[in-house]
């Protein structure tokens, strides 16, 4: 006879889900309905009252050029970090999943960089490329290369993407080298016996069936780029050169917490939320259908 659990009265349920509903309400539901109400909202210079201007800040944004340069800015960035960290993380995986010897070593050495602040890894990768004392621009330089990402856009873009690819590796490498020991053996040493190689039982048979927890951390691959990458951008390059690092995230800080336009930052904030919103919603929509459970 199966047993469920059953609640004597109506009110034990909301009491226990009413700390999560106050938190979400609190950390979430607030802070967003703020944000819509100030992004039509226009401040005085000294702070000291606003004007309500309808959509006059989200049409001054999609006039911007420096705005809409910050789009394609974080496309680029955003793309460059989920398929470098992803990638890596998958290979790591595969890598520790067939080590025999010091296989918890291994694991727990690749595992360490997730404990580490974004702003903490922004600080270290900056060390090591200063351009006056980081040893690998010094290599570098001692190589004929002279690195500079003080100056140079391109060099600034990628210091940004590796270091915020860094920092993900770990969370990707635990996902996925779960879900590669959940994978049953069977199915690889049948294709072996049949005759398949290693990447073709990998092409064939592992990655099809690492397929959900490819999507989910797609999904939140995409999330860390497009705001956990603030602490990284603001130790390393503060947007810079010339706004080459400016993302949208960043930029809503530039604008609302330096440049004390709060109204335009808001509205930033309104349009990266809805952003956000819909390209998950694309992905489950889309990209979800490709998965296998």
């Amino acid at each position: 006879m199966e047993k469920r659990v059953t609640f004597g009265g109506g009110v034990l349920p909301y009491l226990l889900v009413l700390p999560q509903m106050i938190i979400t309400a609190v950390f979430f539901l607030w802070p967003a309905s703020q944000a819509v109400y100030q992004s039509v909202q226009l401040p005085d210079p000294f702070g000291l009252s606003t004007t309500f201007v309808w959509l006059d800040n989200f049409k001054f944004l999609l006039s911007d050029r420096y705005y809409l340069e910050s789009f394609q800015t974080t496309a680029v960035f955003s793309v460059a970090v989920t398929v470098l960290s992803m990638g890596l993380a998958l290979l790591f995986a595969v890598m520790a999943d067939g080590v025999i010897r010091g296989a918890s070593t291994h694991k727990t050495l690749l595992i360490w960089p997730y404990a580490v602040a974004p702003a903490i890894a922004g600080v270290v990768w900056l060390f090591l490329f200063n351009p006056s004392i980081g040893v690998v621009a010094f290599y570098l330089k001692y190589a004929g290369y002279h690195w500079n990402h003080v100056l140079n856009a391109n060099e600034a873009m990628l210091l940004v993407v590796v270091a915020a690819a860094w920092k993900q590796i770990s969370y990707n490498f635990l996902f996925f080298l779960a879900g590669l020991q959940a994978i049953p053996r069977s199915l690889i040493e049948a294709a072996a016996i049949d005759g398949a190689g290693g990447w073709h039982r990998f092409r064939t048979i592992t990655f099809p069936l690492l397929s959900p927890t490819t999507f989910f951390l797609l999904v939140v691959n995409i999330v860390y780029a497009f705001f956990d990458t603030f602490g990284i951008i603001h130790t390393v390059t503060a947007g810079g050169p010339e706004r080459a690092t400016m993302i949208l995230v960043y930029k809503v800080y530039a604008d609302g917490f330096v440049g004390q336009d709060l109204g335009s930052s808001a509205a930033q904030s309104v349009i990266l939320m809805v952003i956000v919103a819909a390209l998950t919603v694309v992905q489950f929509r889309f990209i979800e259908r490709r998965v296998h459970y």
